[in-house]
């Protein structure tokens, strides 16, 4: 018997800490890969921020899950979009982004930042490509 791989997309809209959306988003990233689906983030909105390098939420007493966002690709979650409209409302740039390695598990090629930002139209035709679409 053949398994289906299904597409999906997790949208990560809210801001890394205040809430536990941005933790269980990440969790269930890295549930979905595990199980072998084609898995990719879209961070949108205040979730732009999740992925701002130098996290330091210690004086609000909050544990620093940031680092994990570069070991996605050890999950081949082999696509990571961000809404250039977003990083640029909140004065940001691909530049205060974490990089995110990823080697291709078929051709063993190896990506140095798979971090890619989009436009929304581009955005809004991934979201209708997945077959599946989460949104955190």
């Amino acid at each position: 018997m053949s398994e289906t791989v299904k597409q999906f997309l997790y949208l990560n809209r809210k801001a890394p800490y205040g809430t536990i959306y941005a933790w269980e988003a990440l969790e269930v990233v890295l549930i979905g890969a595990a199980f072998d689906q084609d898995v990719g983030v879209m961070f949108l909105d205040d979730g732009v921020y999740q992925l701002v390098k130098g996290q330091d939420p210690r004086e609000i007493g909050m544990k620093n899950f940031s680092p994990t966002f570069r070991t996605l690709g050890d999950y081949e979650v082999g696509r990571i979009y961000v809404d250039g409209a977003s990083l640029a409302a909140r004065g940001l740039t691909r530049e205060d982004l974490v990089e995110i390695a990823w080697e291709d598990p078929e051709t063993e090629e190896e990506v140095d930042n798979i971090v890619e930002v989009v436009d929304r139209t581009r955005a809004r035709a991934l979201m209708d490509e997945a077959d599946v679409v989460f949104s955190f």
